[in-house]
């Protein structure tokens, strides 16, 4: 099968894949991985030193006037939305878990503002035993995992939840958050949106986008050479 091949190479290229976000608590991932939401990791990193000494917690973020947080994370984009989502998430974390990060999906779906790619983000690098042993966990699915995904030809969904389920059944779940990392990776370094580049990619041969595109399958090129 081409997917357990694809993501072989994808970790050989890749390693494990990393979460490129900087963060070193739950909270601080969840509060990172919000702000990333039409934004980039660069852009969030540049700005997390800050708002992580400022709002070490949901009570930090529930004290601060809104206006103040709509001002700190301006730079992120949607500011207004964003500072909605971290006031909505801080106060239902105190309300129902003592201001800590939950280890489970369900729970943390039902935050406000939390959806599955989140959620999914959360669990499997804060806590990669607890996704490993729930069975609502799956595959964080943003932007780069959907492009590649239906480039790969692994789905024809374009709602991120459906392609989500077409990639966990393509891929045993143990490689569930370690798949989607070198996914991102992927796409952020070679198979960029607007120009792909098939020439450096280490899937080319495996690709159906990159041969519909009318770019060489590498291995058939070196079968026509001899090597």
């Amino acid at each position: 099968m081409r997917a357990p091949e694809i993501l072989d190479r994808l970790h050989e290229a890749y390693g494990d894949g990393v979460v490129e976000l900087d963060w070193e608590t739950p909270w601080e991932l969840l509060v990172a991985t919000i702000l990333s939401a039409q934004s980039t990791d660069k852009k969030v990193n540049e700005l997390t030193p800050y708002l992580f000494r400022k709002y070490p917690d949901p009570a930090a973020v529930l004290a601060t006037p809104e206006e103040e947080l709509e001002r700190d994370i301006y730079q992120t984009g949607f500011y207004r939305q964003k500072s909605q989502a971290l006031r909505g998430v801080s106060a239902a974390l105190l309300e129902h878990h003592d201001g800590q990060v939950p280890t489970s999906m369900a729970e943390l779906i039902a935050l406000p503002g939390v959806a599955r790619k989140t959620a999914n983000v959360v669990l499997g690098a804060a806590a990669p035993g607890a996704h490993a042993a729930d069975p609502e966990a799956g595959i964080a699915v943003d932007t780069h995992v959907k492009r590649l995904a239906r480039r790969l030809g692994f789905t024809t969904e374009t709602d991120p939840n459906k392609i989500e389920r077409d990639l966990m059944r393509l891929f045993p779940k143990e490689r569930w958050p370690r798949a989607s990392l070198v996914i991102i990776l992927h796409g952020r370094r070679v198979c960029e949106a607007q120009r792909p580049r098939c020439a450096d990619c280490v899937l080319e041969d495996l690709c159906p986008s990159s041969l519909a595109a009318g770019c060489r399958d590498k291995a058939r090129q070196a079968k026509e050479m001899g090597t």
